[in-house]
This record gives structure tokens, C-alpha cells and sequence, in this order.
């Protein structure tokens, strides 16, 4: 058996507390209500059903975050964006710019390997109608603030969606790092150079409401993974 690094030993427990955590009543009785009712096309499938942890390449300098696990997605797969076509969208774009080792990402025995590259969320459990109450965002990030920790090589988090986007900002500020203000209003391709921090990418979230509408092609996603390629390529 492969012998994992410190950083991924590390990460291992962070993932396991993460899988245990109860903190937020409404979320843990959402979740194992949806793994329970379950949607007609998965009726065979047994549901994940509890916090989902991130997922990818310990040593990554690109992150991704993303808003929480989708109901019938990461809830019932139990792996970040995996099982919906939110993560379809993302997987292929990963590809793409050779971050993932294959286009797809069905399952957590798929195979997918993902290469300089994590995958998490600010909120670890899916959400009622994907909306997070304030505090339990509040309650969830202090996960994410011990991954960033863990994740030290990490140089450029691409932010899908404004209330990653958001949360982020709000954690590095708090974390003493000196981000713009006031705040720069979200957008798809925002870019903003941290001091002695990570370059953050926001780009519009690869939900249904964003991709059917056209509002988000593949173009434009490939683009945002194109720049943060070239930002970390730059600092090599």
C-alpha cells in the first residue's frame, strides 16, 4: 500500500472529521431525508447522505469551490461535484486543461484522478433549495479554513459562483491577508491578485439555471481554467 504523504495524511483526517460533523440540525435532517426519499432514477442506489469532503490532489495549487453538495449529486455519490451535471460540466473542463485524468465523474470507484487540482465547497452538506442559512455557511467554513491550511501549495481558487466567491473573500480578509475594498462586485472572469496570497478567479457556478440558459458556455468556463493554467505556469 502506497504510503501517504504528511500533507495527504493530514487532509485524510480533516476529510474524516468533516464526514462525522452534526453541527447544523436543518442540514443533517435535509440530507438524510433526500438520501432516504431518494429521486426515482436512483431508487437502487444507496445515498452518501452526510458531509462530503474535498477532494484531488494534496500537493494542488489550483482550488476549486464550489456553494455545497448538490441533493441528488455529491449527497448521493459522496464526492465533490460527482453525479450531476454540474460536475459533468466542471470534470470536462478540468480535462480539458489537464487537471483531471478523464472527462467524467460518475461515482467514487470511477477512476478519476485529479492532478494539481482540488475540489471543495464552502458548505459540506446539501442545502434545502441550495440555500445555506448564514450561520451554517459560518459553521461549515471553519473546514474550509483548515483545508486552505493543508492545502499550502495552493496559488490560484477559482470561486464558482458569487457565494463562494463571497466567502472566500470574507474568510481571507479575516484571516489577515489584505484582499481589496471595498469588495469587487462579482463576476464570470474577475480577477484579483492577493498580497502573499492566492490570485482569485470567480466564474459563474455550472448549475442547470446558469448552463441551459446560456448564460455559461463551455468557452467561457475553458477560459477561466485557462488563466488560472497560466497564472500557475507563471509561477513555477
Amino acid at each position: 500500500m502506497k504510503q501517504l504523504s504528511n500533507r495527504a495524511f493530514k487532509l485524510k483526517v480533516l476529510s474524516d472529521a468533516v464526514v462525522s460533523c452534526q453541527q447544523c440540525p436543518r442540514l443533517v435532517a435535509w440530507r438524510e431525508r433526500v438520501g432516504l426519499e431518494k429521486r426515482a432514477a436512483f431508487r437502487e442506489e444507496s445515498y452518501w447522505a452526510r458531509p462530503v469532503p474535498g477532494f484531488g490532489d494534496p500537493e494542488a495549487r489550483l482550488v476549486v469551490v464550489g456553494l455545497a453538495p448538490a441533493a441528488h449529486g455529491a449527497n448521493r455519490t459522496g464526492r465533490m461535484f460527482t453525479g450531476d451535471r454540474s460536475g459533468d460540466w466542471l470534470y470536462r473542463a478540468l480535462y480539458r486543461a489537464g487537471f483531471a485524468s478523464q472527462p467524467e465523474s460518475f461515482s467514487r470507484e470511477d477512476g478519476l484522478v485529479l492532478t494539481d487540482a482540488w475540489v471543495t465547497s464552502v458548505v459540506r452538506c446539501a442545502p434545502p433549495v441550495n440555500k445555506p442559512f448564514p450561520e451554517e455557511r459560518d459553521h461549515c467554513c471553519r473546514w474550509l479554513d483548515e483545508e486552505l491550511d493543508l492545502l499550502s501549495n495552493a496559488r490560484v481558487i477559482l470561486c464558482l459562483g458569487s457565494f463562494a466567491y463571497t466567502a472566500i473573500m470574507r474568510r481571507l480578509s479575516q484571516r489577515g491577508f489584505l484582499v481589496p475594498k471595498p469588495r469587487p462586485r462579482f463576476e464570470h472572469g474577475l480577477n484579483i491578485e492577493i498580497e502573499n496570497g492566492p490570485l482569485i478567479i470567480s466564474s459563474y457556478h455550472p448549475s442547470q439555471q446558469n448552463t441551459f440558459t446560456g448564460r455559461l458556455s463551455e468557452s467561457m468556463f475553458d477560459s477561466v481554467f485557462a488563466e488560472a493554467r497560466f497564472w500557475i505556469s507563471r509561477l513555477v
